[in-house]
């Protein structure tokens, strides 16, 4: 045992310490000197996410957040010069349209006597004078009506008091409603083609219910140019172009302007139709159908540059290869889900070659070539997709973002962040 602790166990650790000496000198100076491989490991290549031009039924429906305001009471205009004489109705009646409110007499001047025609004179030098003949008056009687059913507000009228020809003397409270909200300039454009009806949903109201006149207003024709918003009825001119897109952060008109819920440009009005109970002040949502193309050759918004029928796309000029369509249309490369790239990619130009796919593409991975730019003519849209009626077959492959587009930035990331790349 003494041989042991003196002579054994120091020489073990003798040989250990040896054997780490060593290897820390060939670790330092032996495998430190080679020079090292290529690191194998992901790589990132930009690649354009392109979609496929696929037939699908469009229905143009716009939502417009709207308010239930009161109708503005109907002035009472006086169409007659003259006395007031009676008064029919008193403020706070109910009356229907047409009905009389007040009666004005007007005096009428009589024509002059004719002067007498080859008349004899008199030899009676002692005739006295004829006496002038008097006139009576003459009066014409006028009836002012109601310009409108409801109840009387005003009445300011009275008896004996001298009214002029288009002077305000009352007004007469409809008692209807109309539910009237602001359009943007991409709602505006979706409904050139004017609806006849909108199906009106109030918080905490009726039933959802049909009304059946839709008034379409531009501010600036309301307002004479001074951009100031209002509501109500009234016939307006509307321009039309393609609305804003709603994925990828791009707008169907270059990547540029305002999105949907941008700065007010028009009115959009429907009455509440006779037996719908509601009151001035509910909010309410009203759902407007102007249009509907059946079984059309359709593609994404962001993948169109142009405005008021004409538009641009970008046609991919060589099919997708390597890739086959996955789950939710995601691209897979050998058998792998392969990630895509953000808008902002697309803006670098086409890039050759297959390369990653762009989950959710319908039918879609990347563009495998240089892109053709082409003119397209434009239909119907539903705010996510446009019908595209000529330039572009059903099966062809387009750039699904405008060359130049903003990126969109993921849900919850920063700016700045983009999505990662296929590789």
């Amino acid at each position: 045992m003494r041989i042991f602790r003196r002579i054994v166990l120091p020489v073990a650790w003798l040989v250990v310490f040896a054997v780490i000496a060593v290897a820390l000198v060939k670790i330092a100076f032996i495998d430190g000197m080679k020079p090292e491989g290529a690191a194998i490991g992901p790589s990132v290549e930009v690649a354009i996410p392109v979609v496929q031009a696929t037939r699908a039924t469009v229905t143009n429906t716009v939502e417009v957040q709207a308010t239930v305001d009161s109708d503005a009471a109907v002035p009472v205009k006086n169409t007659t010069a003259g006395t007031v004489v009676y008064l029919f109705v008193s403020p706070g009646d109910e009356v229907l349209a047409n009905a009389p409110l007040y009666q004005v007499r007007t005096e009428v001047q009589p024509d002059p006597p004719a002067a007498p025609v080859n008349v004899p004179p008199s030899d009676a030098k002692d005739e006295a004078p004829a006496a002038p003949v008097r006139i009576a008056p003459v009066y014409t009687y006028t009836d002012v009506y109601a310009p409108t059913s409801g109840t009387v507000e005003t009445l300011a009228v009275l008896v004996d008091q001298q009214v002029s020809v288009g002077e305000s003397t009352g007004s007469v409270n409809p008692g209807t409603y109309t539910v009237s909200g602001s359009i943007d300039a991409a709602q505006q454009y979706r409904l050139l083609a004017k609806p006849g009806s909108a199906v009106i949903s109030v918080v905490g109201g009726p039933a959802p219910f049909t009304c059946p006149s839709v008034t379409l207003k531009s501010i600036a024709a309301s307002t004479g140019g001074s951009g100031a918003g209002g509501s109500g009825g009234g016939a307006g001119g509307v321009s039309r172009s393609v609305p804003v897109a709603q994925s990828g952060g791009g707008m169907m008109g270059g990547g540029g302007g305002a999105p949907e819920g941008g700065t007010p440009t028009g009115t959009i009005s429907c009455a509440v139709p006779t037996g719908v109970e509601v009151f001035a002040g509910l909010g309410a949502t009203m759902t407007v159908t102007a249009g509907q193309a059946a079984d059309v050759v359709t593609v994404p918004l962001t993948a169109v540059k142009g405005s008021v029928t004409d538009g641009i796309v970008w046609v991919s000029a060589g099919n997708p290869a390597g890739n086959a369509p996955g789950p939710e249309g995601a691209m897979v490369d050998g058998g792998a889900p392969v990630g895509g790239p953000t808008a902002a990619a697309a803006a670098e130009g086409p890039v050759e070659g297959p390369a990653g796919g762009m989950p959710g593409a319908p039918g879609g991975s990347v563009a495998s070539g240089p892109s053709e730019e082409r003119k397209v003519q434009l239909g119907l849209n539903d705010g996510s997709r446009v019908e595209v009626v000529s330039g572009l077959e059903e099966g062809e492959f387009v750039l699904e973002f405008v060359p130049g587009a903003p990126a969109q930035m993921p849900p919850g990331g920063q700016p700045g962040m983009a999505f990662p790349m296929g590789g």
